[in-house]
């Protein structure tokens, strides 16, 4: 069985400078916030359908399941 690290995605550098490991965070900070602007209402409707079925729940209403 391949461990998640047996083929990775992305070659990450291993010998990066201090700032050079900065730069490179902030980078991905930023592509990070254009692809989640770019996506927004795709993300928006993916989380709100997650959670539909959490909202709909009545905390009134006894359950017959036992919580664990």
């Amino acid at each position: 069985m391949q461990e998640p690290n047996d083929l990775p995605l992305l070659r990450i550098p291993t010998d990066l400078s201090d700032e050079a490991a900065a730069q490179l965070l902030e980078f991905l900070h930023e592509l990070t916030a254009v692809i989640e602007r770019h996506y927004y209402a795709q993300l928006r409707r993916h989380y709100a359908a997650a959670d539909s079925p959490q909202r709909d729940l009545n905390p009134a209403t006894p359950s017959s399941d036992p919580p664990f």
